[in-house]
Protein backbone atom coordinates (compact mmCIF):
# COMPACT_ATOMS: atom_id res chain seq x y z
CA UNK A 1 0.00 0.00 0.00
CA UNK A 2 1.22 3.36 -0.67
CA UNK A 3 -0.47 6.57 0.57
CA UNK A 4 0.23 9.56 -1.24
CA UNK A 5 -0.82 13.29 -2.11
CA UNK A 6 -0.66 13.97 1.69
CA UNK A 7 0.75 16.37 4.82
CA UNK A 8 2.44 13.90 6.71
CA UNK A 9 3.01 14.39 10.47
CA UNK A 10 5.29 11.46 11.32
CA UNK A 11 5.85 12.60 14.97
CA UNK A 12 9.63 11.68 14.61
CA UNK A 13 11.56 14.52 15.16
CA UNK A 14 14.61 13.09 12.85
CA UNK A 15 12.02 13.59 9.72
CA UNK A 16 9.00 15.50 11.19
CA UNK A 17 7.28 15.84 7.54
CA UNK A 18 6.65 13.63 4.83
CA UNK A 19 4.08 13.69 0.93
CA UNK A 20 3.94 9.90 0.99
CA UNK A 21 4.62 6.61 2.68
CA UNK A 22 4.67 2.89 2.16
CA UNK A 23 3.54 0.13 3.66
CA UNK A 24 4.40 -3.56 3.58
CA UNK A 25 3.90 -6.64 5.86
CA UNK A 26 1.55 -4.57 8.41
CA UNK A 27 4.82 -2.52 8.80
CA UNK A 28 5.90 1.04 7.41
CA UNK A 29 8.57 0.34 4.19
CA UNK A 30 9.31 3.82 3.42
CA UNK A 31 8.21 7.58 4.32
CA UNK A 32 9.32 10.72 1.93
CA UNK A 33 8.55 13.02 -0.85
CA UNK A 34 6.38 11.42 -3.75
CA UNK A 35 9.21 11.25 -5.41
CA UNK A 36 11.02 8.65 -2.91
CA UNK A 37 7.84 6.47 -2.48
CA UNK A 38 6.02 6.44 -5.30
CA UNK A 39 8.39 4.41 -7.71
CA UNK A 40 7.97 1.61 -5.00
CA UNK A 41 4.67 0.61 -6.41
CA UNK A 42 3.93 -2.64 -8.50
CA UNK A 43 1.23 -3.96 -9.55
CA UNK A 44 -0.08 -5.84 -6.61
CA UNK A 45 0.10 -2.19 -4.66
CA UNK A 46 -2.69 -0.61 -3.82
CA UNK A 47 -2.55 3.22 -3.84
CA UNK A 48 -4.47 5.86 -1.58
CA UNK A 49 -4.87 9.31 -2.52
CA UNK A 50 -4.60 11.49 0.34
CA UNK A 51 -6.04 14.39 -1.66
CA UNK A 52 -4.07 16.90 0.90
CA UNK A 53 -5.09 15.70 3.86
CA UNK A 54 -3.17 15.08 7.32
CA UNK A 55 -2.08 11.95 7.73
CA UNK A 56 -0.46 10.68 10.94
CA UNK A 57 0.32 8.19 13.28
CA UNK A 58 -3.20 6.01 14.22
CA UNK A 59 -3.90 7.55 17.56
CA UNK A 60 -3.67 6.55 20.95
CA UNK A 61 -6.59 6.68 23.06
CA UNK A 62 -4.30 6.99 26.44
CA UNK A 63 -7.46 6.00 28.57
CA UNK A 64 -11.05 4.47 28.29
CA UNK A 65 -13.11 1.84 28.95
CA UNK A 66 -13.45 -0.17 26.20
CA UNK A 67 -16.30 -3.12 27.07
CA UNK A 68 -17.87 -0.77 29.02
CA UNK A 69 -18.63 1.50 26.01
CA UNK A 70 -18.77 -1.03 24.18
CA UNK A 71 -22.27 -2.13 25.87
CA UNK A 72 -23.37 1.04 26.17
CA UNK A 73 -23.81 1.69 22.45
CA UNK A 74 -26.84 0.20 22.91
CA UNK A 75 -28.27 1.50 25.76
CA UNK A 76 -30.38 4.88 25.77
CA UNK A 77 -28.42 7.97 26.13
CA UNK A 78 -29.30 11.40 27.54
CA UNK A 79 -26.51 13.33 27.72
CA UNK A 80 -27.81 17.50 27.02
CA UNK A 81 -31.00 16.43 28.48
CA UNK A 82 -33.12 18.75 31.52
CA UNK A 83 -35.90 18.43 33.18
CA UNK A 84 -38.33 15.77 34.31
CA UNK A 85 -40.48 15.87 30.98
CA UNK A 86 -37.37 15.29 28.67
CA UNK A 87 -36.20 12.50 30.61
CA UNK A 88 -39.72 11.14 30.55
CA UNK A 89 -39.87 11.48 26.52
CA UNK A 90 -36.57 9.82 26.32
CA UNK A 91 -37.08 7.09 28.61
CA UNK A 92 -40.74 6.42 27.65
CA UNK A 93 -39.96 5.95 24.10
CA UNK A 94 -36.55 3.60 25.02
CA UNK A 95 -39.27 1.54 27.05
CA UNK A 96 -41.33 0.96 23.74
CA UNK A 97 -38.56 0.61 21.59
CA UNK A 98 -36.77 -2.62 24.48
CA UNK A 99 -40.32 -4.09 25.95
CA UNK A 100 -38.75 -7.32 27.15
CA UNK A 101 -35.74 -5.45 28.67
CA UNK A 102 -35.08 -6.70 32.27
CA UNK A 103 -33.59 -3.34 32.91
CA UNK A 104 -33.67 0.40 31.15
CA UNK A 105 -30.37 1.72 31.30
CA UNK A 106 -29.61 5.23 30.58
CA UNK A 107 -25.84 7.26 29.81
CA UNK A 108 -24.90 10.16 30.05
CA UNK A 109 -26.65 12.13 32.96
CA UNK A 110 -25.23 15.62 34.62
CA UNK A 111 -25.64 16.00 38.11
CA UNK A 112 -27.40 19.16 37.29
CA UNK A 113 -30.31 17.36 35.27
CA UNK A 114 -32.75 18.22 37.32
CA UNK A 115 -33.29 21.49 39.16
CA UNK A 116 -32.59 19.25 42.53
CA UNK A 117 -30.92 15.72 43.46
CA UNK A 118 -32.44 12.93 41.83
CA UNK A 119 -33.74 10.40 44.15
CA UNK A 120 -35.55 7.02 43.18
CA UNK A 121 -39.04 9.20 43.51
CA UNK A 122 -38.26 11.70 40.44
CA UNK A 123 -37.73 8.22 38.10
CA UNK A 124 -40.85 6.54 39.76
CA UNK A 125 -42.72 9.43 38.24
CA UNK A 126 -40.80 8.21 35.35
CA UNK A 127 -41.60 4.47 34.35
CA UNK A 128 -42.87 3.28 38.14
CA UNK A 129 -43.45 -0.43 37.10
CA UNK A 130 -40.19 -1.44 35.44
CA UNK A 131 -36.13 -1.03 36.35
CA UNK A 132 -34.61 2.00 35.01
CA UNK A 133 -31.83 4.02 36.10
CA UNK A 134 -29.50 6.24 35.13
CA UNK A 135 -25.36 6.85 35.08
CA UNK A 136 -23.82 9.76 35.41
CA UNK A 137 -21.34 11.00 32.91
CA UNK A 138 -18.27 10.20 35.00
CA UNK A 139 -19.83 6.64 35.64
CA UNK A 140 -19.16 6.95 39.43
CA UNK A 141 -22.69 7.27 40.21
CA UNK A 142 -26.13 5.56 39.43
CA UNK A 143 -29.88 6.71 39.82
CA UNK A 144 -32.69 4.29 39.97
CA UNK A 145 -36.25 3.87 40.43
CA UNK A 146 -37.54 1.60 43.43
CA UNK A 147 -38.39 -1.30 40.80
CA UNK A 148 -34.47 -1.44 39.86
CA UNK A 149 -33.46 -1.20 43.78
CA UNK A 150 -36.26 -3.91 44.41
CA UNK A 151 -35.13 -6.10 42.01
CA UNK A 152 -31.74 -5.85 42.69
CA UNK A 153 -32.31 -6.60 46.25
CA UNK A 154 -30.63 -3.25 47.87
CA UNK A 155 -34.20 -1.18 48.42
CA UNK A 156 -32.96 -1.50 52.08
CA UNK A 157 -29.16 -1.19 51.46
CA UNK A 158 -26.28 -3.05 50.76
CA UNK A 159 -22.77 -3.99 52.39
CA UNK A 160 -20.03 -1.85 50.22
CA UNK A 161 -16.50 -1.80 50.85
CA UNK A 162 -14.81 1.56 51.90
CA UNK A 163 -15.43 4.55 49.20
CA UNK A 164 -18.69 2.98 47.84
CA UNK A 165 -22.08 3.79 49.35
CA UNK A 166 -25.83 3.01 48.74
CA UNK A 167 -27.32 6.38 49.86
CA UNK A 168 -30.26 5.89 52.51
CA UNK A 169 -32.60 8.07 53.24
CA UNK A 170 -34.70 8.63 56.99
CA UNK A 171 -37.17 6.10 56.20
CA UNK A 172 -35.12 3.36 56.04
CA UNK A 173 -34.85 3.32 52.01
CA UNK A 174 -32.33 3.74 49.84
CA UNK A 175 -33.09 7.22 48.24
CA UNK A 176 -32.09 5.66 44.49
CA UNK A 177 -28.50 7.33 44.84
CA UNK A 178 -25.62 5.07 43.99
CA UNK A 179 -21.83 6.15 44.75
CA UNK A 180 -19.63 4.36 43.16
CA UNK A 181 -19.09 1.04 41.40
CA UNK A 182 -19.63 -1.40 44.12
CA UNK A 183 -22.91 0.25 44.82
CA UNK A 184 -24.65 0.03 41.83
CA UNK A 185 -23.68 -3.23 40.21
CA UNK A 186 -26.56 -5.07 41.81
CA UNK A 187 -28.42 -2.37 39.73
CA UNK A 188 -26.35 -3.65 36.59
CA UNK A 189 -26.65 -6.86 36.85
CA UNK A 190 -30.07 -6.82 36.44
CA UNK A 191 -29.25 -6.03 32.54
CA UNK A 192 -26.92 -8.89 32.30
CA UNK A 193 -23.87 -6.87 31.94
CA UNK A 194 -22.39 -7.74 35.18
CA UNK A 195 -19.43 -9.97 33.49
CA UNK A 196 -18.59 -6.76 31.51
CA UNK A 197 -18.65 -4.40 34.72
CA UNK A 198 -16.32 -6.82 37.03
CA UNK A 199 -13.12 -5.36 35.35
CA UNK A 200 -13.88 -1.78 36.96
CA UNK A 201 -15.90 -3.04 39.83
CA UNK A 202 -14.00 -5.60 41.45
CA UNK A 203 -11.40 -7.10 39.34
CA UNK A 204 -12.33 -10.57 39.81
CA UNK A 205 -13.18 -12.82 37.44
CA UNK A 206 -16.19 -14.18 35.69
CA UNK A 207 -17.72 -17.20 38.23
CA UNK A 208 -18.87 -19.23 37.24
CA UNK A 209 -16.85 -18.84 33.87
CA UNK A 210 -19.98 -17.94 30.98
CA UNK A 211 -20.75 -20.46 28.17
CA UNK A 212 -19.26 -20.09 24.98
CA UNK A 213 -22.64 -18.35 23.52
CA UNK A 214 -22.45 -16.30 26.88
CA UNK A 215 -18.77 -15.51 25.54
CA UNK A 216 -20.00 -14.99 22.13
CA UNK A 217 -22.80 -12.05 22.91
CA UNK A 218 -19.59 -10.46 25.34
CA UNK A 219 -17.41 -10.15 22.63
CA UNK A 220 -19.74 -8.88 20.14
CA UNK A 221 -20.19 -6.02 22.70
CA UNK A 222 -16.61 -5.92 22.66
CA UNK A 223 -15.93 -5.87 18.87
CA UNK A 224 -18.92 -2.53 18.81
CA UNK A 225 -16.54 -0.87 20.94
CA UNK A 226 -13.60 -1.59 18.62
CA UNK A 227 -15.46 -0.68 15.58
CA UNK A 228 -16.54 2.79 17.21
CA UNK A 229 -12.90 3.33 18.15
CA UNK A 230 -11.44 2.39 14.37
CA UNK A 231 -14.00 5.26 13.07
CA UNK A 232 -12.38 7.80 15.05
CA UNK A 233 -8.83 7.09 13.94
CA UNK A 234 -7.61 5.03 17.01
CA UNK A 235 -5.17 2.19 16.63
CA UNK A 236 -4.07 2.07 20.17
CA UNK A 237 -5.76 2.28 23.03
CA UNK A 238 -5.38 1.35 26.59
CA UNK A 239 -8.13 0.12 28.55
CA UNK A 240 -8.58 1.40 32.14
CA UNK A 241 -10.32 -1.48 33.92
CA UNK A 242 -9.10 -4.96 33.55
CA UNK A 243 -8.85 -8.80 34.58
CA UNK A 244 -7.82 -11.67 32.51
CA UNK A 245 -11.36 -12.04 31.57
CA UNK A 246 -11.25 -8.52 29.45
CA UNK A 247 -7.96 -9.93 27.65
CA UNK A 248 -9.57 -13.63 27.04
CA UNK A 249 -12.13 -11.66 25.60
CA UNK A 250 -9.62 -9.53 23.24
CA UNK A 251 -7.98 -12.51 22.19
CA UNK A 252 -10.81 -14.34 21.02
CA UNK A 253 -11.28 -11.79 18.73
CA UNK A 254 -7.97 -11.90 17.76
CA UNK A 255 -8.44 -15.37 16.92
CA UNK A 256 -11.63 -14.73 14.75
CA UNK A 257 -9.62 -12.00 12.85
CA UNK A 258 -11.70 -9.36 14.36
CA UNK A 259 -9.34 -7.64 16.38
CA UNK A 260 -8.62 -3.93 15.11
CA UNK A 261 -6.97 -2.12 17.75
CA UNK A 262 -4.00 -2.98 20.03
CA UNK A 263 -5.13 -3.20 23.70
CA UNK A 264 -3.36 -2.75 27.10
CA UNK A 265 -5.54 -4.22 29.67
CA UNK A 266 -4.24 -3.52 33.38
CA UNK A 267 -4.38 -5.94 36.40
CA UNK A 268 -7.51 -3.73 38.71
CA UNK A 269 -6.21 -3.86 42.77
CA UNK A 270 -9.08 -3.06 44.62
CA UNK A 271 -7.91 -1.47 48.19
CA UNK A 272 -8.86 -4.42 50.19
CA UNK A 273 -6.99 -6.95 48.18
CA UNK A 274 -3.96 -8.72 49.55
CA UNK A 275 -0.37 -8.25 48.15
CA UNK A 276 -0.75 -11.67 46.84
CA UNK A 277 -3.11 -10.88 44.33
CA UNK A 278 -0.11 -8.86 42.59
CA UNK A 279 0.31 -12.70 41.57
CA UNK A 280 -2.89 -12.72 39.21
CA UNK A 281 -1.02 -9.22 37.74
CA UNK A 282 2.50 -10.70 36.94
CA UNK A 283 0.43 -13.99 34.92
CA UNK A 284 -1.83 -11.51 33.15
CA UNK A 285 1.37 -9.80 32.35
CA UNK A 286 3.47 -13.42 31.34
CA UNK A 287 0.64 -14.30 29.33
CA UNK A 288 -0.05 -11.56 27.71
CA UNK A 289 2.66 -9.21 25.98
CA UNK A 290 3.21 -8.83 22.16
CA UNK A 291 2.32 -6.26 19.94
CA UNK A 292 -1.58 -6.73 19.68
CA UNK A 293 -2.54 -7.18 23.54
CA UNK A 294 -0.49 -6.63 26.65
CA UNK A 295 -0.74 -6.19 30.38
CA UNK A 296 2.47 -5.33 32.35
CA UNK A 297 0.06 -2.61 34.65
CA UNK A 298 -1.69 -2.14 37.61
CA UNK A 299 -4.90 -0.26 37.65
CA UNK A 300 -6.42 1.71 40.97
CA UNK A 301 -8.49 4.30 42.55
CA UNK A 302 -7.05 6.92 44.69
CA UNK A 303 -10.63 8.50 45.08
CA UNK A 304 -14.05 9.17 43.60
CA UNK A 305 -15.08 12.42 41.48
CA UNK A 306 -15.96 16.18 42.37
CA UNK A 307 -19.56 16.45 41.53
CA UNK A 308 -20.40 13.60 44.17
CA UNK A 309 -17.50 15.34 46.34
CA UNK A 310 -15.97 11.77 46.84
CA UNK A 311 -12.74 13.23 45.34
CA UNK A 312 -10.27 13.29 48.27
CA UNK A 313 -9.12 17.24 48.64
CA UNK A 314 -5.99 18.88 50.95
CA UNK A 315 -9.13 21.27 51.78
CA UNK A 316 -12.20 21.40 53.09
CA UNK A 317 -15.54 21.37 49.76
CA UNK A 318 -16.66 24.85 49.78
CA UNK A 319 -19.45 25.44 51.63
CA UNK A 320 -19.31 21.51 53.70
CA UNK A 321 -17.05 22.36 56.45
CA UNK A 322 -15.21 19.54 57.47
CA UNK A 323 -16.09 17.36 54.50
CA UNK A 324 -12.77 16.23 52.58
CA UNK A 325 -13.25 12.98 51.34
CA UNK A 326 -10.93 10.60 51.92
CA UNK A 327 -8.33 8.48 49.77
CA UNK A 328 -9.27 5.15 49.19
CA UNK A 329 -5.81 3.87 49.84
CA UNK A 330 -4.57 5.70 52.97
CA UNK A 331 -1.05 7.29 52.25
CA UNK A 332 1.04 4.29 54.50
CA UNK A 333 -0.90 1.60 52.06
CA UNK A 334 -0.62 2.94 49.13
CA UNK A 335 3.53 3.42 49.39
CA UNK A 336 3.12 -0.19 50.34
CA UNK A 337 1.21 -1.18 47.08
CA UNK A 338 3.35 1.08 45.25
CA UNK A 339 6.38 -0.21 46.05
CA UNK A 340 5.56 -3.88 45.54
CA UNK A 341 4.16 -2.94 42.01
CA UNK A 342 7.22 -1.56 41.12
CA UNK A 343 9.49 -3.42 42.52
CA UNK A 344 8.02 -6.57 40.49
CA UNK A 345 8.67 -4.36 37.03
CA UNK A 346 4.86 -3.19 36.76
CA UNK A 347 3.84 0.41 35.12
CA UNK A 348 1.15 1.46 37.79
CA UNK A 349 -1.45 3.44 36.87
CA UNK A 350 -3.65 5.48 39.61
CA UNK A 351 -6.88 7.57 38.96
CA UNK A 352 -6.51 10.52 40.92
CA UNK A 353 -8.85 13.77 40.81
CA UNK A 354 -8.66 15.78 43.93
CA UNK A 355 -5.30 17.17 45.15
CA UNK A 356 -5.41 15.09 48.39
CA UNK A 357 -5.23 12.24 46.43
CA UNK A 358 -2.71 13.30 43.87
CA UNK A 359 -0.67 13.76 46.39
CA UNK A 360 -1.02 10.27 48.09
CA UNK A 361 -0.06 8.77 44.73
CA UNK A 362 3.55 10.92 44.19
CA UNK A 363 4.25 10.30 47.47
CA UNK A 364 3.94 6.76 46.85
CA UNK A 365 5.74 6.68 43.60
CA UNK A 366 8.48 8.36 45.33
CA UNK A 367 8.53 5.93 48.12
CA UNK A 368 8.88 3.23 45.60
CA UNK A 369 11.64 5.09 43.97
CA UNK A 370 13.21 5.48 47.36
CA UNK A 371 12.75 2.00 48.12
CA UNK A 372 13.76 -0.24 44.74
CA UNK A 373 15.74 2.24 42.88
CA UNK A 374 14.91 4.48 40.01
CA UNK A 375 13.76 2.64 36.36
CA UNK A 376 12.18 3.07 33.20
CA UNK A 377 8.68 2.61 35.39
CA UNK A 378 6.69 5.49 33.33
CA UNK A 379 4.03 5.44 36.55
CA UNK A 380 1.04 7.43 35.59
CA UNK A 381 -1.56 9.51 37.32
CA UNK A 382 -5.28 9.51 35.75
CA UNK A 383 -6.87 12.90 35.37
CA UNK A 384 -5.39 15.26 38.06
CA UNK A 385 -8.47 17.56 38.12
CA UNK A 386 -6.69 19.25 41.00
CA UNK A 387 -3.22 19.64 42.04
CA UNK A 388 -1.61 21.70 44.69
CA UNK A 389 1.35 24.04 42.94
CA UNK A 390 3.46 22.33 45.27
CA UNK A 391 3.32 19.38 43.73
CA UNK A 392 3.73 20.26 40.23
CA UNK A 393 7.25 19.77 39.81
CA UNK A 394 7.24 16.76 41.23
CA UNK A 395 5.31 15.26 38.38
CA UNK A 396 7.99 15.84 35.94
CA UNK A 397 11.28 15.23 38.78
CA UNK A 398 9.75 11.66 39.36
CA UNK A 399 9.33 11.06 35.60
CA UNK A 400 5.37 10.90 36.08
CA UNK A 401 3.04 10.75 33.45
CA UNK A 402 0.02 12.71 33.31
CA UNK A 403 -2.60 10.75 31.64
CA UNK A 404 -5.27 13.75 30.98
CA UNK A 405 -8.27 14.10 29.35
CA UNK A 406 -9.15 17.68 27.46
CA UNK A 407 -13.02 16.97 27.21
CA UNK A 408 -12.95 16.67 30.86
CA UNK A 409 -12.62 20.16 31.62
CA UNK A 410 -16.08 21.74 32.51
CA UNK A 411 -16.45 24.13 29.86
CA UNK A 412 -14.22 22.62 27.13
CA UNK A 413 -16.50 19.90 25.41
CA UNK A 414 -19.75 18.88 26.63
CA UNK A 415 -19.38 19.05 30.95
CA UNK A 416 -20.74 22.16 32.08
CA UNK A 417 -18.85 24.48 33.61
CA UNK A 418 -21.34 24.12 36.90
CA UNK A 419 -21.55 22.53 39.28
CA UNK A 420 -17.98 21.17 39.50
CA UNK A 421 -16.43 25.08 39.33
CA UNK A 422 -18.41 25.41 42.36
CA UNK A 423 -17.69 22.44 44.20
CA UNK A 424 -13.91 23.31 43.49
CA UNK A 425 -14.09 26.65 44.85
CA UNK A 426 -13.48 29.88 42.59
CA UNK A 427 -9.69 30.28 44.90
CA UNK A 428 -8.63 26.78 43.30
CA UNK A 429 -9.93 27.46 39.43
CA UNK A 430 -6.16 28.74 38.97
CA UNK A 431 -5.19 24.83 39.96
CA UNK A 432 -7.49 23.06 38.29
CA UNK A 433 -7.39 21.06 35.13
CA UNK A 434 -4.24 21.73 34.02
CA UNK A 435 -2.33 20.85 30.73
CA UNK A 436 0.38 23.60 30.08
CA UNK A 437 1.66 23.99 33.00
CA UNK A 438 2.31 20.47 33.85
CA UNK A 439 4.40 20.65 30.33
CA UNK A 440 6.28 23.60 31.50
CA UNK A 441 7.47 22.10 34.57
CA UNK A 442 8.42 18.96 33.24
CA UNK A 443 5.42 15.98 33.81
CA UNK A 444 5.32 13.93 30.68
CA UNK A 445 1.64 13.92 29.18
CA UNK A 446 -0.64 11.79 27.38
CA UNK A 447 -4.53 12.54 26.06
CA UNK A 448 -7.25 10.09 25.79
CA UNK A 449 -11.04 10.58 26.19
CA UNK A 450 -11.77 8.12 29.03
CA UNK A 451 -15.03 7.17 26.98
CA UNK A 452 -17.71 6.05 27.58
CA UNK A 453 -17.44 8.91 30.07
CA UNK A 454 -16.68 11.37 27.12
CA UNK A 455 -17.39 11.07 23.59
CA UNK A 456 -14.58 8.88 22.26
CA UNK A 457 -14.01 11.16 18.82
CA UNK A 458 -10.04 12.45 19.26
CA UNK A 459 -10.67 15.31 16.93
CA UNK A 460 -13.37 16.33 19.24
CA UNK A 461 -11.24 16.13 22.03
CA UNK A 462 -8.51 17.79 20.02
CA UNK A 463 -10.26 20.89 19.16
CA UNK A 464 -11.72 20.91 22.99
CA UNK A 465 -7.69 20.83 23.86
CA UNK A 466 -7.53 23.98 21.32
CA UNK A 467 -10.63 25.85 22.44
CA UNK A 468 -11.23 25.35 26.10
CA UNK A 469 -11.34 28.91 27.92
CA UNK A 470 -9.01 30.43 30.72
CA UNK A 471 -11.00 30.36 34.15
CA UNK A 472 -10.57 33.24 36.41
CA UNK A 473 -7.43 34.02 38.01
CA UNK A 474 -5.86 31.40 36.14
CA UNK A 475 -3.57 30.68 32.46
CA UNK A 476 -3.70 29.67 29.33
CA UNK A 477 -3.58 25.91 29.35
CA UNK A 478 -3.54 24.93 25.95
CA UNK A 479 -1.07 23.25 24.27
CA UNK A 480 -0.37 24.35 21.03
CA UNK A 481 -1.68 21.79 18.19
CA UNK A 482 1.58 20.20 17.34
CA UNK A 483 2.10 19.23 21.09
CA UNK A 484 -1.55 17.91 21.46
CA UNK A 485 -1.45 16.06 18.51
CA UNK A 486 1.91 14.00 19.88
CA UNK A 487 0.01 13.50 23.09
CA UNK A 488 -2.49 11.72 20.93
CA UNK A 489 -0.23 9.79 19.14
CA UNK A 490 3.67 9.68 19.95
CA UNK A 491 2.90 10.70 23.98
CA UNK A 492 0.57 8.49 24.33
CA UNK A 493 2.01 5.07 23.08
CA UNK A 494 5.11 6.11 25.04
CA UNK A 495 3.50 6.37 28.05
CA UNK A 496 1.98 2.73 27.68
CA UNK A 497 5.65 1.93 26.79
CA UNK A 498 4.67 1.00 23.41
CA UNK A 499 7.16 3.52 21.27
CA UNK A 500 8.90 0.73 19.54
CA UNK A 501 6.05 -0.36 18.31
CA UNK A 502 3.76 2.48 17.45
CA UNK A 503 3.09 6.18 18.07
CA UNK A 504 5.71 7.47 15.08
CA UNK A 505 5.31 6.96 11.10
CA UNK A 506 8.85 5.52 11.06
CA UNK A 507 10.43 3.05 8.57
CA UNK A 508 10.09 -0.27 10.41
CA UNK A 509 7.69 0.60 12.81
CA UNK A 510 3.45 -0.61 12.93
CA UNK A 511 1.78 0.57 9.83
CA UNK A 512 -0.91 2.25 11.75
CA UNK A 513 -2.47 5.18 10.54
CA UNK A 514 -5.30 7.98 9.99
CA UNK A 515 -5.96 10.15 7.35
CA UNK A 516 -7.91 12.83 8.00
CA UNK A 517 -10.73 14.86 5.58
CA UNK A 518 -8.79 17.81 5.13
CA UNK A 519 -5.49 19.78 6.70
CA UNK A 520 -5.69 19.91 10.35
CA UNK A 521 -2.41 22.99 10.41
CA UNK A 522 -4.69 25.35 8.28
CA UNK A 523 -8.52 24.48 9.06
CA UNK A 524 -10.31 27.10 11.33
CA UNK A 525 -9.49 25.74 14.83
CA UNK A 526 -13.34 25.64 15.64
CA UNK A 527 -13.72 23.25 12.89
CA UNK A 528 -11.28 21.35 13.70
CA UNK A 529 -13.84 18.73 15.88
CA UNK A 530 -15.95 18.11 12.69
CA UNK A 531 -13.25 17.22 9.94
CA UNK A 532 -13.76 13.66 10.27
CA UNK A 533 -11.98 10.64 9.61
CA UNK A 534 -11.08 9.20 5.96
CA UNK A 535 -9.44 6.05 6.88
CA UNK A 536 -7.94 4.12 9.63
CA UNK A 537 -5.26 1.63 9.28
CA UNK A 538 -3.92 -0.87 11.60
CA UNK A 539 -0.93 -3.20 10.89
CA UNK A 540 -1.41 -2.36 7.42
CA UNK A 541 -5.22 -3.23 7.13
CA UNK A 542 -7.74 -0.79 6.63
CA UNK A 543 -9.92 -0.97 9.89
CA UNK A 544 -12.28 1.95 8.87
CA UNK A 545 -13.56 4.20 5.63
CA UNK A 546 -15.04 7.67 6.08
Amino acid sequence: MIITNARILTMDAARPRAEALAIAAGRILTVGSRAEVEPLGGPETRVIDARGGTVLPGFVESHLHLVLGGAELAHLHVGGLHGEEALRAAFLGFAARHPQAPLLMAQGADYAMLDHPMTRADLDRILPDRPIAITAADHHTVWANTAALRAAGILHGHSCPHGHEVVMGPDGQATGELREFEAFVPVIALGGEARLNLGIATGEEPSPWPSEAELAIDRAKVAAGLAHAAAHGITTMVNMDGNRFTLELLDGLRREGRLTARVKVPFHFKPHMEMSALDRAEAMSRDYNDDWLQCGLVKMFMDGVIDSRTAYMLNDYPGVPGHRSEPLLPAARFAEVATAIDKRGLQIAVHAIGDGAVRNTIDGYEAAQRTNGRRDSRHRIEHIELIDRADIPRLGALGIVASLQPPHAPGAMDFAVQPTMDMIGASRWRDAYLCRTLVGQGAKVAFASDWPVTDISVLRGLGASQTRSTYAGGVDERLDLFDSLHAYTAGGAWAAHRETITGILRAGLAADVVILRGDVESVAVPDIATMGIALTICAGQITYSG
